[in-house]
């Protein structure tokens, strides 16, 4: 089957963290992802969800916390990190479309935990670097965070921002205006 290029799946993820370095016998994992689902036509954000997925080497630490309002409670009610691999294969179709994310922290991640855990990589090879593609885009020197990225576009941040629902929903935002803004910089020159 090839790549489905109608829609792109715009994915966050939160990982367990520390102010310094992860306490002994503890790793940063994925607490939680976030998805956006963009019909590349229309530029419409279609769906958004939340996975929250269980840490197994981890535990949410109360920077954490601050950082993106998850608690230890709350994740451990998630799912395991290969049932959530499975409903992003399953529910989502994720090998078989172009996926992003804002920056390769996501991607790298995803790449790390799997490989840890003798895991399925739940996406296909075709990643769209939302991070990179906006400095290259606006010619900027150095890639910017998503906030700013939104500021300079006078977009509002939406929803709490270091929750993977919502910087995905976010970033779908941002990759939603590139999109429709270059579709429309050629339809000119086009003309």
């Amino acid at each position: 089957m090839g790549k489905k290029l109608e829609r792109v799946l715009v994915i966050d993820v939160e990982s367990t963290c520390w102010e310094g370095d992860p306490p002994d016998g503890q790793e940063g994992e994925i607490i939680e992802i976030g998805i956006c689902v963009l019909d590349v036509a229309s530029g419409d954000r279609l769906a958004k969800d939340s996975i929250l997925v269980k840490p197994e080497r981890s535990l949410v630490s109360p920077f954490c916390t601050q950082l993106t309002t998850l608690t230890q409670d709350r994740v451990a009610q998630g799912v395991s990190f290969e049932r959530a691999c499975g409903i992003l294969k399953r529910k989502y179709r994720a090998r078989h479309c172009v996926w992003a994310s804002y920056g390769n922290y996501d991607r790298c991640q995803f790449e790390r935990q799997c490989h840890a855990r003798g895991i399925e990589y739940p996406f296909g090879p075709s990643h769209i670097n939302v991070k990179n593609l906006f400095a290259v885009v606006f010619g900027l020197p150095r890639e910017v965070g998503m906030v700013r990225a939104l500021h300079m576009l006078s977009l509002p941040v939406e929803g709490v921002h270091h929750r993977g629902v919502d910087d995905a929903w976010n970033t779908g935002l941002l990759l939603s205006r590139l999109l429709l803004a270059s579709r429309a910089a050629l339809k000119v020159e086009a003309d």
